[in-house]
């Protein structure tokens, strides 16, 4: 059957869609499957879902499928679509997909790779009684490089569902894989902590804190080991060893603020404040916008004040009180853009997204104010899923204006081929029926003959072969018996041996001639056979130019309705997304204005106190009165004195780290990863009741976003 695809492409409904990357197909015969994966190599997830799909419902709906070049590829096809949809976010027509290819005859090592997919999903979607069970239906072969993927896929489940001694078995067995070195080691450590193997704990994230490697998505991994180190040790009151581990952090790494922010107060804890400000020093000269460094503008003055340096804190103070009073001035300015809209337009520039760091290099923008300060949100989950919704829904939004600008185009190449047509076709059909009866006239002759020439065989006729002159002869010999030659003896004589010679000459060359009439019948139906087939070409070129401006009207009618309906969907839905997007940022931008707020208080009387030390100081007042004077004073404001991971006494909630991609943090910011079970790290979480997992994604994320 033929295969009109682009004009089943042409009008695909929008709605028509069926996360994970695709197969990795080397040279597809079928252009078609080529050309999805092609478009899914861009991250154009509907593009591909869209032809892929077309093309496996035109595949199945061939008269034989064998011979069609998808035949070859057809399982893989199969997994694609569901991994398009994966990546598309499309997860439960993604199970479907994939559930089919289970419950199908196929190899054990195709089973159990489409288990992994659906078990990913499951856990994806936070469903982990489900992918638990799913999980465990994988049996006999595994396809080639899927064992350690599914392997720590199987350890991140163990764990959500409670089940650590398994998982950290699975993570020990781990720890030789180049592909999860580090990660595995992480996860371990926190599946020894939900036990209650604190020690065991401590040695395996110290063996990872000491990894060496070049990738920096490990050495990512190895500060946050370092970090989650030092930070129980501050919390259980050991700021001496918990300084190793802090020190190990790398200074250009995405956990060095942190660092610096909890040395300093680890110093600070055995009173080595000349030591504590080295770290706040550093730490103080970075983007302001990292609460971290807010912290570390207090504290820096407030090292100096319990230097006896009253001076130098009363400026540190003060120029902590500027810089916080600019920031609560952009935070106002981001606060009233993001109201204006301006957030959303610039989340949706195409010419920013061209470039990997693409979040990064729109907080730089001048007229962005707003991204600046929501590097952290903008990382989080909740958010990034959000945001990759509204991405969608706007790439929806403008291919469903090219549709409608397409239909207009499809229309005006209709009208174009009908003013073309309509006027040629009158004469060519009358020609045509003309030409036709004369082919119906030639047919009949030829049936004719060939009814004649059968009926020879079985009685000949050797007068039927005659030549035409023969038949002339034999007419004036007819002829010549009516006049009155044929009266006389010798002349009827002589008519008779006329006759007998041509009678003579039929029947001794009958059979060659009736060889020779078959012969030729053969080379007429020939000449037949092409003649009906460009007798069908016609009629098929004629229907063709009927039909490429006939039966579009309602069709194209039909569609434009349906994507009318679709824009106004997608509008209704991107303007409830959008305000989501809105308010979920102003909400961040007002949490840290109010934490500046208090901050900008505590620093306004630390400044006042430290004034006010400095004039008695400088009066030469006692040390003996100033500590009198000091009995009613409360202590100078100060920064919280640990750094947000030392504020939990147990490891962070949000310490997992997602495995799939070691992309920047701006990868992760343009779309959330598929394999991401957990938000990226928060500053303030509350103890863990189940350790979360660690994969490399965030880690890498964090590591080549850090500005």
């Amino acid at each position: 059957m033929m295969r009109t695809r682009a004009l089943s492409l042409l009008f695909l409904p929008f709605s028509l869609l069926v996360q994970a990357g695709s197969e990795k197909i080397d040279s597809p015969r079928d252009a078609f499957f080529g050309e999805a994966l092609f478009y899914a190599s861009q991250d154009e997830w509907f593009d591909a879902i869209s032809r892929l799909d077309t093309e496996l419902k035109l595949h199945h709906g061939v008269d034989e499928p064998q011979l069609d070049q998808l035949h070859y590829y057809v399982n893989d096809a199969e997994f694609s679509v569901g991994d398009f949809e994966l990546s598309y976010r499309v997860h439960r027509q993604a199970g479907r997909a994939i559930k089919a290819v289970i419950e199908g005859n196929v190899e054990p090592e195709v089973r159990n790779e489409a288990i992994y997919r659906l078990a990913k999903i499951y856990f994806q979607k936070e469903q982990n009684l489900n992918a638990f069970h799913a999980i465990e239906r994988v049996e006999g072969d595994l396809p080639e490089g899927l064992e350690d993927d599914l392997d720590y896929l199987k350890g991140q489940i163990y764990m959500v569902n409670g089940r650590f001694e398994a998982a950290e078995k699975i993570f020990k067995s781990l720890s030789g894989s180049d592909e999860y070195e580090g990660y595995a080691g992480f996860n371990q450590g926190l599946s020894q902590i939900a036990q209650g193997s604190v020690k065991a704990a401590g040695l395996t994230l110290d063996s990872v804190g000491r990894l060496n490697s070049d990738d920096r998505a490990v050495l990512a991994m190895k500060d946050r080991a370092n970090l989650t180190l030092g930070s129980r040790l501050m919390d259980a009151g050991e700021p001496q060893a918990a300084t190793q581990f802090l020190e190990r952090v790398r200074l250009d790494g995405p956990y060095s603020n942190r660092a610096l922010l909890g040395l300093g107060w680890a110093s600070a804890s055995f009173d080595d404040y000349e030591k504590a400000l080295v770290p706040w020093t550093i730490l103080s000269q970075r983007h302001v916008t990292d609460p971290a460094v807010q912290n570390a503008l207090l504290g820096v003055p407030y090292a100096y004040g319990k230097l006896g340096l009253f001076g130098k804190a009363a400026l540190g103070y003060g120029h902590a009180l500027s810089m916080m009073n600019a920031e609560l001035d952009r935070l106002d300015a981001s606060i009233a853009s993001i109201r204006e809209g301006n957030f959303l337009e610039a989340l949706v520039r195409e010419e920013i997204k061209l470039d990997r760091n693409w979040v990064i290099k729109l907080r730089e923008l001048p007229e962005t104010p707003e991204t600046y300060y929501l590097m952290d949100l903008m990382a989080s989950h909740d958010f990034q899923s959000s945001l990759q919704n509204y991405f969608d829904l706007e790439q929806l939004r403008k291919k469903l204006e090219r549709w409608v600008d397409d239909y207009a185009a499809f229309e005006d190449v209709i009208d174009l081929r009908r003013r073309y047509y309509e006027p040629l076709l009158p004469a060519i059909d009358e020609q045509f029926r003309k030409l036709d009866s004369l082919i119906n006239l030639r047919l009949e002759q030829r049936d004719r003959i060939d009814r004649r020439l059968q009926a020879m065989l079985v009685a000949p006729r050797p007068d039927f072969l005659a030549t035409s002159q023969e038949r002339l002869m034999m007419r004036a010999i007819e002829a010549a018996e009516s006049t009155d030659v044929a009266r006389s003896e010798d002349g009827q004589r002589r008519i008779n041996r006329l006759k007998g010679v041509l009678t003579w000459q039929w029947e001794t060359e009958y059979h060659e001639r009736l060889t020779t009439t078959f012969e030729h019948l053969i080379e007429l139906d020939k000449d037949i056979a092409r003649l009906n087939e460009i007798y069908n070409s016609f009629v098929r070129t004629r229907q063709a130019a009927t039909q490429s401006y006939q039966g579009y009207d309602q069709q194209i009618t039909h569609m434009r309705q349906k994507t009318e309906r679709a824009q106004a969907t997608v509008k209704t839905l991107m303007l409830r997304q959008g305000r989501m997007l809105e308010m979920m940022a102003i909400d961040e931008l007002q949490k840290r204005s109010q934490q500046l707020e208090v901050a900008q208080v505590k620093a306004r009387f630390a400044l006042a106190e430290s004034y006010d030390r400095a004039t008695m100081k400088k009066s030469g007042i006692s040390s003996e009165g100033m500590a009198q004077q000091d009995k009613p004073s409360s202590e100078p404001p100060t920064p919280d004195q640990r750094t947000p991971d030392q504020r939990s006494p147990g490891l962070q909630q949000e310490d997992a780290v997602q495995p799939d991609a070691a992309q920047s943090d701006a990868d992760k910011l343009n779309k959330p990863q598929p394999d991401s079970a957990k938000p990226a790290a928060a500053e303030v979480e509350s103890p863990i009741t189940e350790p979360p997992l660690v994969e490399p994604t965030q880690a890498a994320a964090a590591e080549r976003g850090v500005l």
